[in-house]
């Protein structure tokens, strides 16, 4: 024990002279992370820099900067956590914006690789209030992780959290046919898939909240995957690395099923199908914002693989290809927002939430 004590302190010590120097490299950010996996705040698989200097502050005893608020009193939300759905993480925070006339809403969805995060991660009142101050209602919602449900279940989580507040719309003064969702990581893969997934409204569903539209008017998507068929995972991003960032979630299971002979057979095909954001990809879709800002070099760890710029540059070209709008911000590919247009993923959300046409 002693000596894993002394181990400890001096990992620290390295990371405070690094971290002040600001030189840590990916690989030694990476290194660190195992040694303080809880540094991860976001728990997205990998280091940042400032997650590195945050978690050197705390282990310094120093005093964590102010967190600005996000549910607590000084900036509550309207309806907190209001079930959507039957499991326990089935539930959203609304911040309804004021207004004589029926409000557009967006959605945030928070990453965290399907199995860590929640809906503080919306932020405080600097991310929420200019969509207020604009005429848009905002929500954040919980979804279940795929520690106990499939990634279909999960996705499917989210478009019912978009049903929801639609059948809502009366009561919280909603306009149901502008609605936008965005996130980052899994956050962003998801708010894709709602927005190329034809409408899932079953009209003849008992549950009313089923009867209701899941399309969007846009979605913005920060460090997403092109696809949540993660057999197209290999062939996009190299074998090798597959192989060694891959880990446990390339596996039957991911779908909630038990063999390989069913991932790649008849059930397995239509599951993995129904979650492959890049080929549901239509022309009668909705346009998207993309932002990367991870280097587009070779994939050296975990975070690499799953945030790499090849991602977005896949949803990008097939928008493209099939006429899709499509803005992106991704620096490693020297791909930019056109000069005439939003540069910001939150102006190009209020572009299309709230048209110049229209007065809130």
């Amino acid at each position: 024990m002693f000596y894993r004590i002394l181990f400890s302190i001096a990992c620290v010590a390295t990371l405070a002279i690094e971290a002040n120097a600001q030189n840590i490299n990916p690989e030694r950010l990476q290194q660190y992370l195992k040694q303080f996996p809880d540094a991860d705040t976001d728990k997205d698989g990998t280091l940042s820099m400032s997650e590195a200097q945050a978690y050197l502050g705390k282990m310094r005893g120093k005093k964590a900067p102010k967190a600005e608020p996000t549910s607590s009193a000084t900036f509550a939300p309207t309806f907190a956590d209001v079930h959507y759905g039957p499991h326990e993480r089935n539930v959203l925070d609304f911040w309804q914006a004021k207004s004589d006339k029926p409000t557009p809403v967006v959605v945030f969805i928070h990453g965290g690789g399907f199995v860590a995060g929640d809906k503080s991660k919306a932020g405080g009142i600097s991310k929420i209030q200019p969509f207020l101050d604009a005429g848009v209602s905002f929500a954040a919602i919980n979804y279940r992780y795929r520690t106990t449900a499939p990634i279909q279940d999960v996705l499917h989580d989210c478009a019912r959290a978009i049903q929801f507040l639609r059948n809502k719309s009366v009561e919280w003064n909603i306009d149901k046919t502008r609605f936008a969702s965005y996130g980052g990581s899994a956050g962003a893969g998801t708010s894709l898939w709602l927005a190329f997934h034809d409408d899932m409204a079953d009209a003849n569903s008992a549950d009313p909240v089923l009867r209701e539209s899941t399309r969007l008017v846009c979605a913005g998507a920060g460090s997403t995957q092109f696809s949540y068929d993660i057999l197209q995972w290999p062939a996009m991003l190299g074998e090798d690395n597959a192989k060694k960032y891959g880990d446990s979630q390339e596996a039957p299971g991911y779908y909630g099923l038990k063999t390989d002979e069913e991932l790649k057979g008849p059930i397995g095909q239509k599951l993995r199908a129904d979650c492959d954001m890049l080929g549901l990809i239509s022309n009668d879709d909705p346009p998207v914002f993309l932002t990367v800002t991870r280097d587009a070099g070779p994939i050296m760890n975990r975070g690499d693989y799953l945030h790499h710029p090849k991602h977005a540059q896949a949803i990008y070209d097939q928008c493209k290809k099939l006429g899709v709008g499509v803005t992106a911000d991704i620096p490693g590919l020297d791909i930019k927002p056109p000069a005439d247009g939003p540069t910001k993923e939150r102006d190009f959300l209020l572009k299309y939430l709230v048209p110049t046409s229209i007065k809130n």
